[in-house]
Order: C-alpha cells, then structure tokens, then sequence
C-alpha cells in the first residue's frame, strides 16, 4: 500500500478508538471492520451487515461485489441518476463514505498494524517487542513471559492463539499508549509465515521455544521446520536485535551459530545448572531447583514445560525483573484451555494436554507421564494431524513407545490416522473397519474412530484411581472425554 493509503486508514484507526474487527458478528458498536476473505467465507459479504450492526468503517476489497455497488452508484450520482433509478442494490446513502475499498484487505490490515506498531515510543524510544515462535510450548510461554514481565511493566500480548497473519496484526492494533512491552507470538505452518509476520511486527527481540516434527504437510519435512522457525533469526540478524537461544537445546544453538551475526543472550536449565524435581503424589506438578538452591513450585505439568520456565526467568532478567519476583509470578501462573493442565476426577487425575499434538509433544508427554508415580496410568490419545506423508510413520513410532512403557494400564486410541497405524503395527486385524473396540494382541489397547465413541465407552466402562493423560490434535476434540472420567 501506498504511504498516503496508511496514514489515511491510521486517522480512520484512531478515529474508532483502536477498536478492529474481521468478525462482523462480534461487532458491538465503533468498530473498524476489515472484511477479509478465506477458503470457505468472504468478509466482504457482510460489511453491510457489519455497518448496520454498528461498525464505524468497513475496509473491503475493490474486487468485491459491495464495491462494485458503491462504484456504480457513485457514477450514478455524478450522472444526476435519482435514487429510485439506481434501484434496490445500491448501497444506503449513509454507508457510502463509510465503505472503504483498497487492493487487499490483509495487507491492508497488515500495513496498519506496522504502522502502528512503528508509532509507538516508550520514553522516547521505538517500542520493545518480543516474538515468540517455536514448534510446542509458545502460548504456556508467552503467558509465563507475560506473568513475569507484569509485575514491572505494562505489556500488551497474544491473546488466546491469535499467531497467524490475521492474529499477530490485530495483537499489534491493540497496544496502546500505556504499553510498555509487547509480547507477540508467531505461528507458522508453511516456509515464508514467519518471515511475513515479523515484517509485520518489526520485533526488537525475539525467542524460538523449540523446533520439532509439526504441520510436516506444509513444511515438507524436520529441516523444513527449522528453516521455518529459522527466519525469525534471520530478521533478527539483519537488525542487530537479540534472539534468546536456550543452548541446552542443539538443534537452536546450531541455529544460532549459522548466523554469526546473531545478537545472542544464552539461558538453559543445565547452562545455568537448574534441575528438575522428581513428581510425586505429593508434588505432582512440575518443581525446579534453581542453582542458588531456591525452589519453583509450578502449577505445569511435566518436566516438558521446564524450558518454558527458564525462558521467563532469561527474558524476565534481561528486563532487569529480579529472581523473587520472577519466580513468584510464575508460581502464581495457572495454565487454562486444556494445555498442560493437572485436574482431580471421579477417576483419578488427569493430565489435559488436548489442545494440540505433534510427534515432538506427544513423545514428551508419554514421557512424563512415564516418570509419574501413580499406582495405575492410562492415556487417551487423538490424531495427530497435518503430518502428510510421515502420518503412518509417526503415528506407529507412537505405538512403539507405548508398547514398551509397561506401567501404562489402558490405551485408548482415537481416529483416522491411529487406525492405519495399528493395522501397520499388526495389533488390529486389516479387515476390521469399524469401531470394534479391540486392538488384537495387545489387551490394553482400545480404538475408537472420534471421541465421542471412546467417551461413550468409558462411560460405561469408567476407570478408577488411574492417573490419565489425554492428548490429540485440535480436530480430535479429545476433551469431549473429560466429562465422562
């Protein structure tokens, strides 16, 4: 877009009180709508609908249909046509100057947020903001970096998992005067998202929380996804900005070193000589012991989120946020939406680890729940999507896993992907294609093709004192279990 363009959309921002939307059904009055388009729906479609339910502005694109009725009766009016000859598709007189048409209404939505973030100066300075991107772990650590920066600044960040190129604008268009530091998370799955949304967010700092085997349909493969994750180094390379690299992890510090010109602070729980507290029914989330000897007691679960922890202590230090405080604002963090989170049942305790799954984060979980001492374990595990080719594969070195942890007492497998793989593994005859129920050889191991199936079933076979993890891809649904147990 045009600088001209910009400055013209950012009085028009202003004018609504910062206040943007892309869901006309979320409108509540002053709004600026930006009517984008997607595979299945076309924002431009309702921008009628979005002024006539309060919105300020509606930001379409010049292709669309709406633009094309406001062009027509804008050469109607300069003709002298009265309103009855322009006929019933015209746009309400008290809409036109309210339609506004540009090229793309992503980019236009893009060119705002960066626009605005460039305008914002604390003490003087351009504003700090820290991105956030990484193959598991991002939203626990972007709200335990949020937790610890909190108690001295006044942070804007991601809020639930608006990480996309829709998610990161509209976090950026909600910073306001008063905010001090804002934390933008970064997800990605093709080569190229990172680097776009980092031109967008223009971040000062920025940190990758892993690299792992996820959304392989789009990045083609695990170096796929470093190169991926990689372009957030990148942009800050060409900066002179700082990137957080936990050194513990190899595949970040090969990262880092590629780019010699990387501004590095270096953190990591055997760097900075951290351990892990062993769980138990009495400490049953995750507890670190800090070189000094001070001990964090977490609301986690699993050793897993361990680097989260020392990624908030690193970046909370930088920030000049000292141990006790740090520490305590962690403590105080409760994690929400089914990620990692401990809860007490009519069955035992479960594990709710349902939000997401690849192959990286399930191999953690097993792991954990592996090391956790509890009488009796089960686990209830979803598909774990957008693999491409590596599905089958990955989905069998799952299986693999759990046959060798003897302490799991139930398996309940669920869908599409987990099916293929038994019938590879040899643990479910090929011929069976319904939901039978039995998995063959091994008696602990139950499939069922969705969740509410496998839910149905425990239902009326439900478990007692087990200690339960329940993990799966987002399109699983794995929660609908929860109820039941």
């Amino acid at each position: 877009m045009k600088q001209s363009e910009i400055v013209g959309l950012y009085e028009i921002y202003k004018k609504c009180g910062g206040k943007v939307t892309t869901d006309s059904r979320k409108i509540r009055g002053g709004e600026m709508f930006f009517a984008l388009k997607g595979e299945n729906f076309d924002g431009n479609e309702y921008a009628l609908k979005a002024l006539e339910a309060g919105a300020a502005y509606a930001v379409v694109d010049k292709s669309s249909a709406v633009a094309a009725r406001l062009s027509a009766d804008s050469s109607a009016d300069a003709s002298g046509m009265c309103m009855e000859e322009q006929g019933k598709d015209s746009v309400p007189e008290d809409f036109k100057s309210r339609l506004i048409p540009v090229e793309d209404t992503l980019v236009a939505l893009q060119s705002l947020a960066r626009w605005h973030r460039s305008m914002m100066f604390v003490d003087g300075k351009p504003l700090t903001v820290i991105a956030l991107t990484g193959t598991n772990g991002k939203t626990t650590t972007k709200e335990l970096v949020r937790s610890v920066l909190e108690t001295k600044y006044n942070v804007t960040a991601t809020e639930g998992n608006l990480n996309n190129s829709i998610g990161v604008p509209l976090t950026l268009l909600s910073i306001t005067p008063e905010t001090q530091i804002a934390v933008v998370e970064m997800g990605a799955s093709h080569p190229g998202d990172i680097k776009e949304l980092v031109s967008v967010a223009l971040p000062t700092y920025g940190l990758i929380t892993n690299v792992g085997k996820a959304h392989l349909l789009g990045f083609g493969s695990f170096e796929g996804v470093m190169a991926a994750k990689g372009e957030l180094y990148d942009y800050l390379q060409r900066t002179a900005d700082k990137a957080f690299v936990n050194i513990d992890n190899s595949y970040l510090q090969k990262m880092a070193e590629a780019r010699p010109d990387l501004k590095t602070i270096a953190y990591g729980l055997n760097y900075e000589g951290a351990e892990v507290l062993p769980s138990s029914l009495e400490h049953p989330y995750l507890r670190i012991r800090l070189a000094g000897g001070r001990v964090i007691s977490t609301h986690l679960v699993g050793s897993y989120n361990a680097d989260n922890v020392m990624t908030a202590l690193a970046v909370g230090h930088e920030f000049g946020i000292g141990e006790e405080e740090a520490v305590a604002a962690i403590e105080h963090y409760v994690p929400a939406n089914n990620r990692s989170q401990m809860v007490q049942a009519a069955s035992g305790m479960l594990i709710v680890d349902a939000y997401n799954a690849n192959p990286t984060s399930m191999a953690a979980a097993l792991d954990n729940l592996d090391s956790v001492n509890y009488p009796s374990k089960a686990v209830m595990l979803g598909n774990m999507l957008e693999l491409g080719d590596e599905s089958v594969k990955e989905h069998v070195a799952v299986l693999e896993k759990l046959s060798r942890m003897k302490s799991i007492d139930r398996i309940v497998l669920v869908g599409e992907e987990f099916r293929k793989a038994l019938e590879t593994f040899g643990n479910v005859c090929a011929s069976c294609s319904d939901a039978c129920g039995m998995a063959g050889n091994d008696d602990r191991t139950q499939w069922f093709a969705t969740s509410d199936e496998a839910a149905s079933y425990l239902k009326s076979n439900p478990l007692k004192d087990c200690c339960i993890l329940i993990k799966g891809s987002r399109g699983t649904k794995m929660e609908n279990i929860i109820p039941v147990l």
